[in-house]
């Protein structure tokens, strides 16, 4: 199967959305997956007259389309503690406020509401995003943390996000978590223990990104396949893992790019992601939904990096094959 191709905006957000709709077109992407950052989209204006009709048309004027939106930089606060200096220089002042950390959850907690509104004014069903974490905190568990800590981490969880998805509930629009370290889902078993949170309903999914799972050891090919009916959406970001004895997995403190961490991100195609066998695992899956590119590479010109990572993936991206093997040898 063929599957289209967008271009994810949030490391682009410090450009117009109509300057990142036309490089995208031009470099043969299919659509975007439009972050609520920036000037591409406010999710507070999704009611308000003409706004909606807009930013379509902007799209249409660069033969774009649009499959998925993303907040990740809001739904980061829902659950987060600390709420700090941190989440001030994402959240923007609407949802930060005064600053009192509640106040930045619950605000942050309704832009999220608003945000499947707006999808559902864009004709998608689909919004990626974080959701923050109250005990990602302790996740070295020391000094020790007693059980009942964790447990309470999935029910505020739980509390927080069931009334925003009883509203994507509404809209008909899914949530599609990014598996990512500081969030409440970051590996496996914190995967199945988070939908187990909130009852494994629908409106709760993942989107699929193999960066954050190469460094941690998870295989992303398996995890495709065992949580085959959440892969709500798939974004395509690179991992070169370089852990030599002194360059280790939690990252020393050190910047992107600095060539003594143990892993960093670097454009699709360059690093250690497995994409062939990843794209078989998803057309078995029949995911059908957009392919989008993350770019993320402190070491590379994005102009550069954008068509080379479109290009690479394009590569693993053949339609299936419509002859069953034992067939095609009974001939």
């Amino acid at each position: 199967m063929t599957r289209p191709f967008t271009l994810f905006t949030g490391q682009w957000a410090d450009l117009p959305l109509e300057e990142v709709a036309r490089l995208a077109s031009g470099w043969g992407y299919d659509g975007l997956e439009i972050a609520v950052s920036g000037d591409h989209l406010d999710a507070w204006r999704w009611d308000e007259p003409g706004y909606v009709e807009s930013k379509l048309a902007l799209l249409e004027k660069y033969n774009l389309k649009v499959w998925a939106i993303s907040n990740h930089l809001k739904g980061q606060a829902v659950c987060d503690d600390p709420i700090d200096f941190r989440h001030q220089a994402i959240v923007g002042p609407k949802v930060w406020g005064d600053g009192d950390p509640e106040g930045v959850r619950q605000r942050a907690a309704e832009e999220m509401q608003h945000t499947a509104r707006l999808a559902k004014a864009l004709g998608v069903d689909t919004v990626v995003g974080f959701t923050g974490s109250s005990i990602w905190q302790y996740v070295a568990m020391f000094p020790p943390v007693p059980e009942k800590v964790i447990d309470a981490g999935y029910q505020d969880f739980a509390d927080r996000w069931n009334p925003i998805l009883d509203v994507f509930d509404e809209c008909g629009v899914r949530f599609a978590h990014e598996v990512h370290p500081s969030e409440i889902a970051y590996d496996y078993w914190t995967t199945v223990r988070t939908l187990e949170a909130i009852g494994h309903r629908e409106a709760f999914g993942l989107n699929w990104d193999p960066s954050h799972m190469m460094w941690q050891g998870i295989d992303p090919v398996s995890f495709i396949w065992d949580f085959k009916d959440r892969i709500y959406h798939v974004d395509c970001k690179d991992t070169k893992v370089r852990q030599t004895g002194r360059n280790t997995v939690m990252g020393s403190h050190l910047p992107w790019g600095d060539p003594r961490r143990g892993w960093d991100f670097v454009s699709a195609g360059r690093g250690d992601v497995p994409w062939e066998a990843s794209f078989r695992a998803l057309s078995a899956i029949g995911y059908d939904g957009p392919i989008s590119v993350e770019w993320e590479d402190a070491g590379m010109d994005r102009l550069h990096g954008a068509p080379e990572a479109l290009a690479a993936l394009k590569k693993f991206d053949f339609p299936a094959s419509n002859t069953s093997f034992d067939a095609a040898f009974k001939q």
